[in-house]
């Protein structure tokens, strides 16, 4: 079985209870989390050997976050541990007209402070087939950066499939500085996972014609963001997630793949979700790119499946999502009717 290697920050996530606004209530609720983290456990889920690299602190949070992902069946033996804290990030949840807000506090975070040093490729790349990193990962440091560069360099090196979400955060760094840096990274991409926002943000690439604002997407514009990413960067593919943000606790939410070696587009069906915790959605769908291709499902099942895997994600508490494949088959054959399982 391909074994799956993601890299990134594990944080810790206090949220508010509910829909409540932040420290409304005297006590938040407190999980485990992170781009990479959360896809790591998702293929675990799916069935895929996945494992996890990361810098952590070596106490009892590090501990309880290693921990989170070992349930799932996450190898965490390539863990480093070393000075620094843990990451957090504060959520609050919104709701119809509300906006659901993220606070970080990554700073100094033991994956931030991390050093070339503390990566050996050649032992934490054996037996690894794909190798997956997000966006996030060079914005919390010009360390951190260089280590994805290096990480890359070695992966292509060894003939791995070398996936990427773009990620773009606001919050963690300008436009100008994530396309400074991100170009130079993409060169090593085979698969690129992206959203409107990542692609203009991070790469200065814009669809024509949409508005997700208004609800407004216009298939041709998104192809011409893929086709533009795989010239550019010799991607073999592009998944875009296609959100349509009616309001906070609605979503209109399908997504497109597009092969280079084909030169041809597949979109899945749309979902209209109702949604009980959207943070992770993308990164659940991203899980189910890598999987549907891992698996060697044809192109259009493989964005049906991750489109289905992400809806359901949106539906479940938490930044992992316990879906598991049946789960993801069923909607697929159901198409969300909801009927109870018996």
């Amino acid at each position: 079985m391909m074994k799956v290697l993601s890299f990134g920050e594990i944080l810790l996530r206090l949220a508010a209870p509910g829909y409540t606004k932040l420290f409304q209530k005297d006590s938040l609720d407190s999980t485990f989390c992170g781009g990479e983290a959360n896809v790591a456990v998702s293929l675990s889920i799916f069935g895929l050997d996945s494992a996890f690299l990361t810098k952590l602190p070596d106490n009892d949070i590090g501990t309880a976050a290693v921990n989170s992902m070992r349930y799932f069946g996450v190898d965490t033996s390539k863990i480093v541990y070393g000075k620094g804290r843990m990451g957090l990030y504060y959520l609050e949840k919104g709701a119809s007209q509300r906006p659901s807000k993220v606070i970080y506090d990554r700073e100094y975070s033991a994956i931030a402070m991390a050093d070339k040093s503390d990566f050996n490729w050649n032992s934490i790349f054996e037996g690894v087939e794909w190798f997956h990193w997000t966006g996030i990962n060079p914005a919390l440091s010009d360390g951190l950066a260089d280590i994805c560069l290096e990480a890359c360099i070695e992966a292509k090196r060894r003939g791995i499939t070398v996936s990427c979400d773009l990620n773009y955060r606001k919050n963690l760094w300008s436009s100008e500085k994530a396309q400074k840096v991100m170009t130079k990274l993409m060169l090593y991409v085979d698969v690129c996972v992206a959203n409107e926002e990542d692609a203009d943000k991070v790469l200065g690439i814009q669809p024509e014609n949409s508005d997700v604002e208004s609800g407004k997407l216009n298939k041709t514009g998104y192809e011409s963001v893929a086709r533009e990413i795989c010239d550019r960067f010799g991607c073999k593919y592009v998944a875009i997630t296609l959100r349509e943000s009616y309001s906070a606790s609605v979503n209109g939410w399908s997504a497109m793949l597009y092969d280079s070696g084909k030169k041809q587009s597949y979109f899945s069906r749309k979902y209209d979700i109702q949604i009980v915790d959207r943070v992770g959605g993308g990164d659940s769908f991203t899980a189910g790119i890598i999987y549907g291709l891992i698996t060697g499902k044809e192109n259009k099942d493989a964005i049906e499946f991750a489109t289905a895997a992400s809806c359901l994600k949106h539906t479940m508490e938490g930044d992992y999502n316990r879906t598991t494949v049946e789960d993801i088959e069923n909607l697929i054959k159901s198409g969300g009717n909801g009927r109870i399982q018996r």
